[in-house]
């Protein structure tokens, strides 16, 4: 293969990998894998601020899980944050969290009600493309642009195709090529 055949697919793998988180991201499953983008640096170094995570709804949850909470709004992001301290009051479970580079604990209790999931996987800084694709100029830039140069190219094809049968339908008419 040549480089830039190389080159292309990579690009065309990146650009489908982040069209299917963004998609992901905007339409989370409720009770399922979810990916979310991680906007502070506050679980550095074990996470790093614009890395995707990818979380998911555990039955209980323990000292040291690394959990994601709160509420998903255009306005509020949830907070990714490592478990602290537990205490169990009335029988439910009640957890304090903290980040890894925050010096105190959280000030809020977390219940269980509030989790969103358990972290299980972290890709650094992939984020930092998603939200640039969430906004219009960047959607422009990592999908809009692209997809158009691939349609134009299966265009070009098409119409390649389209001139060799018309040439070749062409030719039979002529009689070129038979007796």
């Amino acid at each position: 293969m040549k480089p830039f055949k190389i080159i292309y697919c990579i690009f065309i793998v990146f650009l489908a990998t982040i069209a299917l988180l963004l998609i992901i991201s905007i339409f989370p499953i409720t009770g399922n894998i979810k990916f979310m983008v991680v906007q502070s640096g506050s679980m550095e170094p074990a996470i790093k601020m614009g890395s995707v995570v990818m979380i998911k709804p555990a039955n209980d949850y323990k000292i040291g899980d690394i959990i994601t909470f709160g509420e998903v709004t255009r306005i509020k992001s949830p907070t990714t944050h490592r478990i602290y301290d537990m205490k169990v009051i009335e029988g439910k479970p009640i957890y304090i969290t903290r980040g890894d580079a925050n010096n105190a604990p959280d000030q809020k209790e977390i219940q269980k009600r509030d989790i969103l999931g358990k972290v299980l996987l972290n890709v650094p800084y992939l984020g930092f493309a998603i939200d640039f694709a969430k906004k219009p100029i960047g959607f422009i830039l990592i999908i809009g642009i692209p997809a158009a140069v691939i349609v134009s190219d299966e265009i070009k094809k098409i119409i390649k195709e389209i001139k060799k049968t018309k040439e070749t339908k062409e030719s039979n008419k002529t009689g070129g090529g038979q007796w």
